[in-house]
Parts: C-alpha cells; structure tokens; sequence
C-alpha cells in the first residue's frame, strides 16, 4: 500500500544555504562550545557541524581534544571547520579564564551536586554563554566544574548515566537558541 504525501524532501538548492563568506559575516548565536579534553575527533567533529547550524560564535577545544584538520572530525563536521571558528587551549581553565574576562556565563554540562535542570535554566538577552562538554570517560573535570558560574543537567530518565557529547551538545544548544532567541524578542 502507498501513501501520496503533501511533503517533498527539499533539494539541497531548494535549502538556499549561505555561503561560508556570507556565514562569517552574519550575526552569531552568543554561545561558545568549549569541549574539555574530548578523546572522540568525531565527537568533536559533530560539535563543529552543530555549531554551524545554529551560527554558534565558536568552538574551544581543550587539552588531548582533537584540532582540525583531522580526519575524524572533518569526516562528522562536513565542512563546518571552515564555517566556525575555533581557538585551541592547552588547559580548559585557561579557556574558562579567557572567557570570563569576555563576560561570559560559564556553564558546565555535568550531573553534579546543586545543578540547574536545563529546563529550568533562564537565559537574559544580553547574556553571552560557554557550555563546556567533558570527556566521554571522565565528564567534565572536577576543576572545570569549579570554575564554572553554574552547571546545567539533561534531566534523563533510563538506566544509562550519560549522553554521547554529540547529542548533549545537540540539545543544550537548541534549548539555549530558543531561549536566547525568546528573551531577544520579547
């Protein structure tokens, strides 16, 4: 039996894309992904191309995370390293402290002991945001967590503990785009 929709996928003409020139010049989402000594080069690879789709300011990759041009990541990221712009760190906390003097909101996304549910979590429309992503062992470090002004948690309801980096940056980011795009509107 088939079905006639009313839905036809778009082509990727149809889509009307900006260009990696006119991307760089359009205004950015105040939101920074630093990744805190992530092992996985496609993890971070999918933080780049997440990144790109919601015009994040930038990626901070700390520590043993991978730096582009690598294969792994440029394999996840399709192309988004050339989009987003990123900033190599020999610690988190030197990142952290860079940030904070640029009156950025740290923001550590880690279960930890007085978080904030993300849900929960409000958002000011003048207000700049690092979200850092830990290691996919480890978590975000106990220092980062330390450091950070707050820490968000995906509230998660099954027996598994954690989320892939991938998906947690996928959700944090939509959630702090939505809110960030509501306080600017109204």
């Amino acid at each position: 039996m088939y079905y006639i929709s009313a839905m036809k996928k778009r082509s990727l003409l149809e889509l009307n894309r900006v260009t990696v020139e006119e991307f760089r010049k359009q205004q950015k989402t105040p939101i920074i992904v630093l990744l805190d000594n992530v092992r996985s080069a496609l993890n971070v690879g999918a933080a780049f191309r997440t990144a790109d789709a919601f015009a994040l300011e930038g990626i901070a990759l700390c520590g043993i995370t991978a730096q582009p041009p690598h294969r792994e990541i440029l394999k996840t990221a399709i192309g988004a390293t050339e989009s987003i712009s990123w900033t190599y760190y020999k610690t988190t906390l030197e990142a952290i402290q860079y940030y904070k003097q640029k009156g950025y909101t740290i923001l550590a996304i880690e279960q930890a002991e007085g978080s904030t549910l993300l849900s929960d979590f409000q958002t000011t429309p003048e207000g700049k945001y690092v979200i850092i992503l830990g290691n996919e062992v480890k978590g975000v470090s106990q220092e980062a967590v330390d450091a950070a002004d707050n820490c968000l948690e995906i509230p998660q309801f099954g027996t598994k503990h954690s989320l892939n980096i991938s998906v947690c940056a996928g959700i944090i980011v939509w959630e702090l785009f939505q809110k960030l795009k509501i306080s600017s509107n109204g």
